[in-house]
């Protein structure tokens, strides 16, 4: 016992000296609080600064109760800053660290300690010194990259205190980028400097250069020289990033259209038949995926982030059938009247777009986009977006499966047989007309499918397949009526050809311009890039 006693006492002779501490630190901390009531916006920064410079485990607390306008100060004697609480019929003031309210106070007497925007910039430098040296990794990362837009010369100790003991690749990556930049902002030697220039050069992208031309206006004669060269070279990249940037939305945009044109395509090409309802089938697959979304997220909540998934053979299937319909009702009495099928399918095209509002309503619906399809991520000097990405791949899906189907059933060979030569297929025991049917509604369930990929980036509106009816003709005729491959080349290389003229005509010039040219490819091809072949076909 006697043993254990000793032992018990020289533990807390151990522990009074760190309880000192520590009770001194919180005693300290108050004249340092107190002073962020005190004096003008200068005062009050260097007032915040004092505070990160304790080190005091509480100052991001006290300051995220300044930026949110909580500190309170008697107006009359400058202190002490309290925190403001309570109702606004009973307000409470209450002590900063301990929480204590405290009761003898007149509210009259009581100010908001107010702040600017350039100290809420300060405000949010020292949040990212204090959480340089956080447990959480996303914490650190996030505290370097704003202290890479601040680049304050001023922290520039504390982050190479942290840097020192940063064991993340990006997180040191990021820190160096920092330092680097107050580097280049601070009185250090040019021999340093230079350091810092190829830093911040290595990492190249556009911010790497908006700083190297912001030091350039500081920077040393001898180095000037040096960050030209890498201005130069980072000028270079960019500029074949830019060109990769536009081929990377070209395809995008190309896929869209492949979806959109595809089942065009077949209908087109088989039937002869010119479908101006083809975008009000995009249009009915778009509010399909709204109604099963919504159906889904009723009924079933936690399948909610896979309603695409059930979307999609809906909308083909509706979207068929009423493609089915309308060719048994309307169509198959036009056959060979391409004129009057023309004024046909406009004309049920806006049939089906105010049967649309009068169920919906003439505003848009929101389609959500699941989390597998949000957000972006980089690769190399390139932006992709996981939506475009994910509706370039399921449009090859798409464009893979159709070429099976009508390269290995039966029904393709059937399809084709029409196609080639219509007079020969029939007298083989084809049912053509039934054939025409199912063909027409083949193309138009494709085209409920592309409105749920087109509802992932575009306002599902009555007048969503009107924005896409024209791009899709000239896709068909440019590639090659009824051939599927010349779909695809036409849909990628209009989609490409029309991103790179936007940034020099515009969108509108730019479609014009594609317009023209197609008009003057059709003149020296008049079957397009591919020409199915056939004696039909050829006569």
């Amino acid at each position: 016992m006697y043993r254990a006693i000793k032992i018990l006492l020289l533990t807390l002779c151990l522990a009074m000296p760190a309880f000192a501490t520590a009770l001194k630190a919180q005693q300290d901390i108050h004249p340092l609080i107190d002073a962020l009531g005190v004096g003008d916006f200068p005062e009050r920064e260097a007032a915040i600064k004092a505070l990160v410079g304790s080190k005091d485990p509480r100052v991001g607390e006290i300051l995220q109760l300044l930026s949110d306008g909580q500190l309170y100060v008697n107006s009359e004697t400058g202190g002490p800053v309290l925190v403001h609480g309570g109702t606004e019929d009973e307000p409470t003031y209450a002590d900063p660290i301990s929480g204590a309210v405290v009761s003898d106070v007149d509210p009259d007497y009581l100010s908001k300690v107010k702040i600017n925007n350039s100290l809420r910039t300060v405000i949010a430098t020292a949040t990212s010194q204090l959480t340089l040296l956080s447990a959480d990794r996303g914490a650190r990362l996030a505290a370097a990259q704003g202290l890479l837009k601040d680049a304050d010369p001023a922290n520039l100790d504390l982050l190479t205190s942290a840097l020192a003991e940063e064991n993340d690749a990006e997180v040191k990556n990021a820190m160096e980028a920092a330092r680097a930049v107050m580097v280049l902002k601070s009185d250090v030697s040019a021999e340093e400097k230079k350091a810092a220039i190829d830093t911040v050069a290595a990492r190249g992208g556009r911010d790497a250069l908006t700083i190297l031309n912001s030091a350039m206006a500081t920077a040393p004669e001898e180095l000037k020289g040096a960050i030209q060269t890498h201005v130069n070279a980072i000028n270079r990249s960019l500029a074949l990033w830019d060109v990769g940037q536009n081929i990377w939305y070209g395809l995008s945009l190309g896929s869209v259209l492949l979806l959109a044109a595809i089942g065009l395509a077949i209908t087109f090409g088989v039937m002869g038949v010119i479908n101006m309802a083809h975008g009000e089938m995009v249009m009915i697959g778009a509010y399909t995926t709204y109604v099963v979304q919504e159906y889904i997220s009723s009924a079933f909540p936690e399948l909610g982030n896979y309603s695409l998934a059930f979307s999609v053979p809906a909308a083909f299937v509706f979207t068929g059938f009423v493609g089915l319909v309308i060719e048994r009702v309307v169509i198959r009495y036009l056959y060979g009247r391409p004129l009057e099928t023309l004024l046909a399918t406009w004309g049920a095209s806006l049939i089906l777009q105010q049967a649309v509002r009068t169920i919906f309503g003439p505003t848009n619906r929101e389609v959500r986009n699941p989390s597998w399809m949000s957000g972006a991520f980089e690769l190399g000097g390139l932006s992709i977006t996981w939506n475009r990405l994910w509706i370039i791949v399921f449009s090859m899906a798409v464009f893979f499966a159709l070429l099976v189907l009508l390269k290995r059933s039966a029904f393709g060979l059937q399809m084709r047989a029409v196609t080639q030569n219509r007079r020969m297929a029939s007298s083989m025991g084809i049912r053509t007309g039934w054939v025409d049917a199912f063909t027409f509604a083949l193309g138009s369930g494709i085209a409920g499918i592309a409105g749920v990929a087109l509802s992932q980036i575009d306002n599902v509106s009555p007048n969503l397949g009107q924005s896409y009816i024209i791009d899709s003709f000239m896709v068909v005729v440019f590639g090659g009526v009824g051939n599927l491959w010349g779909t695809l080349v036409g849909a990628l290389s209009l989609g490409v050809l029309n991103k790179f003229l936007e940034p020099f005509a515009g969108a509108v010039l730019g479609k014009i311009l594609v317009l023209v040219l197609i008009i003057l490819f059709i003149q020296k091809r008049p079957r397009g890039l591919f020409a199915l072949k056939g004696r039909a076909v050829e006569a």
